[in-house]
C-alpha cells in the first residue's frame, strides 16, 4: 500500500523536480570499447560500460540522415515515391554503395532502401542533398538535430560517415538517436528487411544486421565495422509491450557484437518492467492563501511519466510534499508542491504538484467587501 507523508513548507522549498537515473556498470565477458542499454519509451539507461566515452562515429552517421529523411516524410514535403536527382556529389564515394550516377533520378523510399539495408554511402549522399541542397547544409542540419535530441557528445561531419576522428559519437547518444528513430514506422519495414533488390533484381541490398533475419522482435537500427574501430551494432527490439536499444562499439569480432547485444537485450527484458505510478488526487488537500481573494486553492496532479522499474518490484512509495500556505497571486498550473516516487530507498522520479486555479490578490476594494458583508452578518 502507497505510503504518503506531508511534509512542512520548510522543507519543501529546499526541494526541486528531479529525475534521478542510474545504470549498473556491467561486467561483460565480451569485449567491446563501449556498450549501453536503454528502455526507449522512458530514455531510461538500464546497463552500460564507458557509456559516454567518445568513439569514432563511423557509418552509424546514416542513422541520422535517416532521422532527417523520416521527418520529411513526415512533414509531408517528401512522399515515398518522390524523385530525388542525384548530383556529382555522389561520385567517388568510398565503401558500400549502389552505384548512383549524377543525373539518375530515385524515388525516396529506394534511396531508403541503399541507406538502410545497403549501407550506401551514395544513397546518403543524395538523399541529403535532396534535403538540403548541399552536403554541408545537411550536416549542419545533423549536429543541430543531433544537439536537439541531446546528443551532446556527438559531432558529424558527412552524411554517410566514415572511420576519421573528425565525427565521434558515445553509446549513450547513439541510444538517443535510436528512440528517435523508433517513432518513425514510415522507416521500420526497411530496418526490418534482411535483403532486397533495386533496379529490378540489378542491384542486390544485404542487411548487416542480422537481427533483421533471425529475430522477429528486432525493430531494426543498424550494424557495421571496420579494421579501424572493429565491429558495432545498434539494435533495437521489442517484447511485452517495453522496447529497448542495446548499442555496442567496437567488438573484437562479428560475433562478439551479436552475442553482447542479445545478452543486453534479454536481460533488460527479464530484468525490469515499465509502469504508470499511481497517484490518487484523494491523497491532495487545498492549499491556504495569504492576501488572496479566495482562502485556498485546490492542488492537483501535473503531468505523470512513465518509469523503468525491477520486473520484481512492489507498488512504488510515494510521499507528497506540500507547503502549508502560499501567497497571492497563484496562477493555474503554478507549482505548489512534489510527489516523489520511491522503490525502496531509491527516488524514481519527482511530479510537480500544481494549482487547479488562479487566485488573484486581494485589494483593498476587496478587503472593504469582505468587511462589508462581515458587519452585515452581525
Amino acid at each position: 500500500m502507497k505510503r504518503l507523508l506531508a511534509i512542512l513548507a520548510a522543507l519543501m522549498c529546499c526541494l526541486t523536480g528531479v529525475h534521478i537515473q542510474v545504470y549498473a556498470e556491467e561486467e561483460s565477458e565480451i569485449a567491446a570499447v563501449s556498450y549501453v542499454l536503454m528502455e526507449m519509451e522512458t530514455g531510461t539507461i538500464l546497463l552500460g560500460s564507458n557509456a559516454e566515452q567518445k568513439v569514432s562515429c563511423g557509418t552509424m552517421a546514416k542513422l541520422m540522415t535517416a532521422l532527417l529523411t523520416a521527418e520529411m516524410l513526415a512533414s509531408g514535403e517528401w512522399q515515398l515515391e518522390t524523385q530525388v536527382e542525384a548530383t556529382g556529389a555522389v561520385e567517388g564515394i568510398q565503401g558500400a554503395v549502389i552505384w548512383l550516377m549524377p543525373g539518375e533520378k530515385m524515388t525516396v523510399e529506394d534511396l531508403l532502401k541503399g541507406l538502410i539495408i545497403g549501407n550506401a554511402g551514395d544513397a546518403a549522399i543524395a538523399l541529403a542533398v535532396g534535403i538540403s541542397g548541399s552536403v554541408e547544409e545537411f550536416v549542419k542540419e545533423m549536429n543541430a538535430r543531433a544537439f536537439d535530441l541531446d546528443m551532446r557528445n556527438t559531432w558529424f561531419s558527412s552524411p554517410q560517415g566514415d572511420d576519421s576522428a573528425s565525427q565521434y559519437t558515445t553509446a549513450k547518444d547513439l541510444a538517443l538517436l535510436c528512440r528517435a528513430l523508433a517513432e518513425y514506422e514510415v522507416l521500420t519495414p526497411y530496418f526490418q528487411t534482411w535483403r532486397d533488390f533495386l533496379r529490378g533484381e540489378a542491384t542486390e541490398l544485404v542487411n548487416e544486421n542480422t537481427f533483421a533475419r533471425t529475430d522477429e522482435t528486432s525493430i531494426g537500427f543498424k550494424a557495421c565495422h571496420s579494421s579501424e574501430n572493429g565491429w558495432s551494432i545498434a539494435a533495437g527490439a521489442q517484447r511485452q509491450h517495453m522496447q529497448c536499444v542495446a548499442i555496442v562499439l567496437g567488438c573484437e569480432t562479428d560475433e562478439d557484437r551479436f552475442a553482447l547485444a542479445k545478452s543486453l537485450l534479454r536481460k533488460g527484458f527479464a530484468g525490469w518492467k515499465v509502469v504508470q505510478p499511481g497517484f490518487s488526487g484523494e491523497f491532495l488537500y487545498p492549499v491556504h492563501i495569504r492576501s488572496g481573494v479566495e482562502n485556498a486553492v485546490l492542488a492537483e496532479p501535473g503531468k505523470m511519466r512513465l518509469l523503468v522499474v525491477p520486473r520484481q518490484s512492489d507498488e512504488l512509495e510515494t510521499v507528497l510534499v506540500l507547503p502549508r500556505y502560499v501567497d497571492a497571486p497563484v496562477k493555474k498550473g503554478q507549482k505548489l508542491g512534489t510527489a516523489a516516487f520511491y522503490e525502496g530507498d531509491t527516488l524514481l522520479y519527482e511530479m510537480e504538484v500544481v494549482a487547479a486555479d488562479d487566485v488573484r490578490k486581494q485589494n483593498y476594494w476587496d478587503a472593504l467587501q469582505k468587511i462589508t458583508v462581515k458587519m452585515l452578518k452581525l
